[in-house]
Formats: structure tokens, C-alpha cells, sequence
């Protein structure tokens, strides 16, 4: 890698920005801000690639491939190009975990509770982890650790060759995806708990009450979290102060908020059960816009230059402007989306509940 190269993609890190050709996590980063490199609201479909079962997962897309998980049992790697197959790995049962990507090899649990680690090159099977319940978290990395959850109630660190290194139990399902942040890493449950533990070691440093079940992943910047709960609140949590800062509720329709919160600068954006995307100021909570769709909003908003990307199960997928909530751009899939877009290469990649795969960019644009 050129000196160049190297500062640059130190510079995105260290921004909390994915590098522009890769979406290689569920929410871009290891924080779970949810923010990609700026992509054109010029959008049109260039490829659909068709799976058997639906696609509730998101994409990971890392070296002008893409890698999707399905309701089929299949892990599928597909051209980012022209949306041909390279291959597909056969999975124990259904995959609804978004796909992660790192050094080489693709990471994906299904509902078995087996966690696979398989190829990105092949699609061969390099390892597999058993734990004993479904597994709807997606894995984020840190040195040589990779952590998920489980719904047997356990979050888990795994080394990059299989091997447990170690196990937190916790009072109920960990559908959440751990976010890590200087070595600590930050995990939500069914419990009514955000922990705080050191990755290393695996000890619990801390547990911060919240008082409601959790679903969402957090989304982390400054020494603060944020995350959406089955309470039908959106919260701001100070990990320093170790309690809840602010909180937000729809005054009109109270629902659980399943989708986690991308990151603006001075706002977060979300979707919630209550069929409307909000976007929340990050210093207290109220609300800056909101856009009421037809149906829930399960979909975690991605933030590309100034638009928010997300999806509705009515089918539609928005672009909305972070500053004001105008749509800039909406597309009909004919079926509903709860998958996090990945954004990558200039071009958007996103599943349906009815197991289409759609890449959208601008007609003639060559990643």
C-alpha cells in the first residue's frame, strides 16, 4: 500500500468512515455509527441477484464483492460488478445475521446457532463455533478477537482461528452486535443492561442499567451511546456518567424501535415500528424532522455524504436529507426491506424479504 494510501485509509478509521470501496461490517465501522463515504442520489438498479428465501440481513461488500446471508440457510458471494455468483456455502439453517468481512474471511451465524467462518475467496468453510441458541448478531472485530451475541444469552469472543476465549452470560437474548471502542467493547441485551467489557481480558468492567429490553445495536461516539429499546424509547446514554442522559418517545404512537441509529454530526437518524424514520438531536433527544412511511421501518439507516439511505417493509427505499428530511430519492422494490443498506464503490447493495438483491448506482458507473 502507497504511504499515500496508507494515510488515507488511517484518516477514514479514525473518522469513524468506512473506506469508500468496502462496507465490510453491519453498520460500517466498529462503533456502529453507521456512516458511509458519500454516494449519488442518481440512482438506478444495475443488477437483481434472486435467492431462494428472503434476505432480512445486510450485505458486507469488501474488494468488489458482496457477501449476503439468506433465509435459504445459504451464504452467497456475488461480482459487486454484475451481480454474478462466485459461490454459494451451505449453512445449518437460516442465515438473519447482516454478513461480516476481515482479512480475508466472511463470518456469519445462523439460526442453528452455528457461527461459520468461511473463505471470502472460495467459499470454503474454514471453521465453525457451536453456541446453543440462534445467533441474529453480526461480529465486529478488534486485534485478534472477533465478538458476537447469541440468544443463549451469551456474549462471545472467539480468536480469528476458532478458539473461545471467552463468554459473558447475560439475563436474556443478545440479538444486538457488540460496538468497540478502545478496546472496550459496549453490548445491549434483553436484559435491560449496556456492558462494558475489556476485550482482552474479558472481564465486565461495567453494566449501566436502562430499564428496557433491547433489540438495536448501540451506536457509539464521544463517550456516548445511543440506542433504540423494545420500551419504544430511543436513548442517549453517557458511558462516562454511567446512566441515561436523555430519552425520546413518539408522543403519538409508542413501538419498539428494532432498527440501530446512524450518526450525524449533531443528530442520529433511525427507523422505528411506529412507520416513521426520525432524526433526534444528539445533545437531548427531541426531534429535528421526522417522515412517516406505510409500514415499519426494522431497516438501520446508513449516512452517505448528506442522505440518509434506509428501508421500509412497505418496499421503498429513501434517501432523505439529514438536514431537513426531504426526500432526495426513493425506490419501490416490490418488497419489503428490513436489511441495512451497504454502501460501497460508489453503489448501494440491499436485500428483500422476498429474497431479492438489488445493487442501485449511477448507469455506467464501473466499480
Amino acid at each position: 500500500m502507497k504511504p499515500l494510501t496508507r494515510c488515507l485509509v488511517a484518516l477514514l478509521i479514525c473518522s469513524g468512515v468506512a473506506a469508500a470501496d468496502d462496507w465490510p461490517t453491519f453498520r460500517g465501522n466498529a462503533m456502529l455509527q453507521g456512516r458511509a463515504e458519500a454516494l449519488s442520489t442518481d440512482l438506478q438498479p444495475l443488477w437483481l441477484f434472486e435467492v431462494e428465501e428472503g434476505i432480512e440481513g445486510g450485505a458486507a461488500i469488501v474488494d468488489g464483492v458482496v457477501y449476503v446471508g439468506a433465509l435459504d440457510g445459504k451464504l452467497y458471494a456475488v461480482k459487486l460488478a454484475d451481480g454474478k455468483q462466485l459461490w454459494s456455502y451451505e449453512a445449518s439453517d437460516e442465515i438473519r445475521a447482516s454478513v461480516s468481512v476481515h482479512d480475508g474471511v466472511v463470518y456469519v451465524g445462523d439460526a442453528a446457532g452455528l457461527f461459520h467462518a468461511v473463505d471470502a475467496k472460495s467459499g470454503k468453510a474454514k471453521w465453525s463455533f457451536k453456541s446453543d441458541s440462534e445467533i441474529v448478531s453480526s461480529a465486529n472485530f478488534y486485534k485478534d478477537w472477533l465478538l458476537f451475541g447469541s440468544n443463549d444469552q451469551f456474549l462471545y469472543a472467539l480468536k480469528t482461528d476458532g478458539s473461545l476465549a471467552w463468554k459473558i452470560e447475560t439475563d436474556g437474548y443478545v440479538y444486538a452486535t457488540p460496538a468497540i471502542v478502545d478496546g472496550k467493547a459496549y453490548s445491549a441485551g434483553c436484559d435491560g443492561f449496556i456492558r462494558e467489557i475489556d476485550i482482552a481480558t474479558g472481564t465486565e468492567n461495567k453494566r449501566i442499567e436502562i430499564g428496557a429490553y433491547v433489540g438495536a445495536s448501540p451506536a457509539i461516539r464521544d463517550g456516548k451511546a445511543y440506542v433504540g429499546t423494545f420500551e419504544n424509547q430511543v436513548l442517549g446514554i453517557d458511558l462516562k456518567l454511567d446512566k441515561v442522559i436523555w430519552s425520546y418517545e413518539n408522543p403519538e404512537r409508542q413501538f419498539p424501535y428494532i432498527s440501530s441509529a446512524a450518526l450525524a454530526e449533531d443528530r442520529l437518524i433511525v427507523g422505528g415500528r411506529d412507520k416513521t424514520v426520525h432524526a433526534l438531536s444528539l445533545s437531548d433527544g427531541k426531534e429535528l424532522w421526522s417522515h412517516r412511511t406505510r409500514a415499519k421501518v426494522d431497516s438501520s439507516p446508513v449516512l452517505s455524504g448528506k442522505h440518509a439511505f434506509v428501508g421500509s417493509l412497505t418496499g421503498e427505499l429513501f434517501a432523505f436529507e439529514i438536514a431537513t428530511g426531504k426526500i432526495a430519492w426513493k425506490f419501490d422494490a416490490g418488497s419489503g426491506v428490513m436489511a441495512t443498506p451497504a454502501i460501497a464503490d460508489g453503489r448501494l447493495v440491499v436485500g428483500t424479504v422476498d429474497g431479492q438483491l438489488y445493487c442501485f448506482g449511477n448507469k455506467g458507473a464501473t466499480p
